[in-house]
């Protein structure tokens, strides 16, 4: 009896500490994926990057001081990090792109207006064709970018 209970118990443990292990260690290379782009567009102080948040794939990051943002997409089909400095911005806004009757969103854009110029800079946020889990993941990157984007419109306006 004592066996049985021992070796259900080992099992158990193993079944447990390896979506762990995997997790922690998944965790830690997109910590060092992070800083790795971080110190790509300011090497001397990445740390100034002070406020961060990660959902869905996507990391922002802004240096609210120096008024500086990185969108940082870990997206299997395309990886890619986009920085802006947002002293040279006067605006900006969410545009969504969206299909049929049913208003599905298809796409998420921040666009930002330049101060000097007319130029709109578009950064993409979300799109359908990228989403694993499709229309719930809209939904909450669509939360999620509307609360950047006052944090952004907040530092544009200081």
């Amino acid at each position: 009896m004592e066996t049985s209970v021992t070796i259900i118990g080992i099992v158990i443990a193993i079944i447990v500490a390896i979506p762990i292990y995997y997790s922690a260690r998944s965790n830690a290379a997109n910590k060092s994926k992070i800083l790795g782009i971080k110190k790509k567009f300011n090497p001397t102080h990445p740390e100034e990057f002070d406020l961060t948040e990660s959902q869905s794939n996507k990391t922002l990051t802004l240096d609210q001081k120096n008024r500086r943002f990185i969108l940082m997409n870990f997206n299997p089909n395309q990886q890619e990090s986009t920085y802006l400095d947002l002293k040279s911005v006067s605006s900006s806004k969410l545009v969504l792109t969206t299909e049929g009757p049913s208003d599905t969103i298809i796409k998420i854009d921040f666009e930002f207006q330049d101060k000097d110029t007319a130029k709109k800079t578009t950064i993409p946020f979300y799109d359908f064709d990228d989403d694993r889990i499709k229309q719930i993941s809209a939904y909450q990157d669509h939360q999620f970018a509307k609360k950047w984007l006052k944090i952004i419109q907040d530092s544009i306006s200081r």
